[in-house]
């Protein structure tokens, strides 16, 4: 099973992270966190990256949802989305299979939650 969804765009960097974002507004998620790997390995590593940024994406009913379920599924929250670029306006667009990490918890309840999260981070990702 795969452990992500993706999709490749011709964009440049800036508009990509715009329109993902968007994209993720309009199926309730918001952004908590951006991390940009270029810069941070830069500063921690001195080491010249490609454009990578790490988006912490969060539905607050499905969280809700999910931890009414199981107190430590915080460790696995928020659900991950990258925007990479692959050069000459190619960009990747990958979010976290919340279906395939969920097989790592051994709780039935969460099977639905995972399921309903899984389909909204597609249609966000189709929708590029």
């Amino acid at each position: 099973m795969k452990y992500y969804i993706s999709k490749k765009i011709n964009t440049n960097f800036e508009q990509a992270v715009h329109l993902v974002t968007e994209s993720l507004k309009k199926e309730g998620f918001g952004i908590l966190t951006e991390i940009n790997l270029q810069e941070k390995l830069k500063e921690k590593l001195d080491v010249d990256f490609r454009k990578y940024k790490i988006l912490g994406a969060c539905n607050p009913a499905y969280a809700y949802k999910a931890i009414q379920q199981e107190d430590k599924i915080g460790t696995m929250l928020p659900c991950s989305v990258i925007v990479q670029e692959l050069g000459n306006n190619e960009i990747e667009v990958a979010a976290v299979d919340p279906v395939a990490s969920m097989m790592a918890i051994e709780n039935q309840d969460l099977v639905g939650i995972a399921t309903e999260i899984k389909e909204k981070l597609e249609r966000a990702i189709a929708s590029l």
